[in-house]
């Protein structure tokens, strides 16, 4: 019997095996890197293309308005697929399940007909499909970060965890890449037209190599333990709700985090376009950001890697992000490509840092039977408001300074951030390892 992970010497085929496990949590979060871009990263070509033109600033805000209702699809993602699969069947199943959906009806945003050919048809069939891959995305990150943290011994966990909080913007990345390819293969107006939609049809490939690592992939540790000793619950969603006291404060954190990273990650290609950035320069802005964050996660997982007071630790660097939010904007919102490349790969950075903890934060404060379910509710609870920022951002630009309640709405993300964080209890600098709980 498994009493505590970290004692246990891992045989060497054993490792490979863990490896498959963290690479299977990996691959997913890279294919909602991928997708959520996807559709941020072409917002405008897809606005012009599904949504009548007629309804001028509002053709924009109802495109965008497919990323809320994709964000609020998670959380019943996360709450089914999370207590039917996840928490019962095990966490290899949940993730095997999801990637199928979530890489299908991802790809199916590159074949709805446009509006000149289906009128209203086409906004609506965006809507179902988007609604579709946000169920099955719900359930990517409980499941994902149960996996990779049952996976591997305590002092690792901090450092894996970023690596898988890492394939979000590996994802991010690809998928610019994969826009700038095509433009540069289609030409502008072929691209415009039609070629756009191979950045969505394309995201079946990451998608199969994660199901096929999921596939030859074991379930985790501790899940088995659990299938053995018959200590699976009936209800993991009720025993959930009986670790309110966390739950809620882990809520209010993530309402703020991924408000944050709404209104700056996937502002940013929007953001490209209010300030005059445009061409290739648009493409390479967001991959030299991108990049840079990825050197924030990495960096946060290898600085910390020994440090198990994480909710101290994502505090600090929650305060050192948000004091200077207001300067990032000021600074940032430039039409000069270096200016505003060089200011927002700064805030990325020490953003993506903030994430490098949170794998293991989350997954090591729920009880290991409602562990699915639980870690997925929280993160995915958060993006309901924070789905709502890039349409609040727009409907602000066209109404006051958007520099001025830009700056705004990021503190009061931060500090929503900071009080879920101090209102939370960090069960992982308890003498037992909490992951077998």
């Amino acid at each position: 019997m498994v009493e505590n992970l970290s004692e246990v010497e891992v045989p060497d085929n054993d490792k490979w095996d863990t490896r498959k496990q963290i690479l299977a949590a990996w691959g997913g979060w890279l294919l909602d890197g991928y997708s959520t871009i996807a559709y941020l990263v072409v917002i405008f070509i897809l606005a012009a293309s599904m949504f009548p033109s007629s309804l001028g600033i509002w053709t924009l805000i109802l495109t965008l308005g497919g990323v809320s209702l994709g964000a609020a699809a998670r959380v019943a993602g996360s709450t089914v697929l999370g207590n039917y699969i996840g928490d019962k069947i095990g966490r290899k199943s949940l993730l095997t399940w999801s990637i199928v959906g979530f890489s299908v009806f991802t790809a199916s945003i590159g074949l709805v007909p446009s509006y000149d050919s289906i009128g209203l048809f086409s906004p609506v069939l965006v809507y179902i499909v988007v609604i579709f891959a946000g169920v099955f995305a719900g359930a990517e990150y409980g499941g994902g970060a149960s996996l990779a943290m049952e996976s591997v011994p305590k002092e690792k966990r901090n450092i894996v965890g970023a690596f898988v909080q890492s394939g979000f913007g590996t994802g991010y990345f690809l998928v610019v890449l994969v826009a700038l390819s095509l433009e540069s293969f289609f030409g502008q107006a072929n691209y415009d037209a039609y070629g756009w939609r191979w950045v969505f049809i394309i995201a079946l490939i990451p998608g199969l190599l994660t199901l096929l690592i999921r596939y030859i992939s074991h379930e985790s540790p501790v899940f088995e333990e659990m299938h053995r000793k018959k200590e699976i619950t009936r209800t993991p969603a009720k025993d959930m709700l009986k670790q309110r006291t966390f739950l809620l404060p882990a809520i209010l954190m993530m309402t703020g985090l991924l408000f944050i990273n709404q209104a700056t990650f996937s502002f940013y290609p929007e953001l490209t376009g209010f300030v005059g950035i445009t061409g290739n320069n648009y493409f390479y802005a967001l991959l030299t950001i991108n990049f840079i964050s990825l050197i924030g996660v990495w960096t946060g997982g290898i600085l910390f890697s020994n440090n198990l007071r994480r909710r101290n630790v994502m505090m600090i660097l929650g305060v050192i992000f948000t004091v200077p939010s207001a300067l990032y904007v000021y600074l940032g919102y430039s039409t000069s490509f270096v200016q505003f490349t060089t200011v927002f790969s700064i805030q990325a950075f020490f953003e993506a840092m903030m994430f490098s903890l949170l794998p293991a934060f989350l997954s090591l404060n729920f009880s290991k039977r409602s562990r699915s379910t639980a870690v997925g509710v929280s993160y995915n609870s958060g993006a309901v408001v924070g789905g709502l920022a890039l349409v609040i951002l727009t409907l602000q630009k066209h109404v006051m300074d958007l520099k001025l309640a830009w700056s705004l709405d990021l503190y009061i993300a931060g500090i929503a951030m900071l009080l879920g964080l101090y209102f939370s209890v960090d069960r992982s600098t308890q003498k037992e390892d909490s992951i077998n709980e």
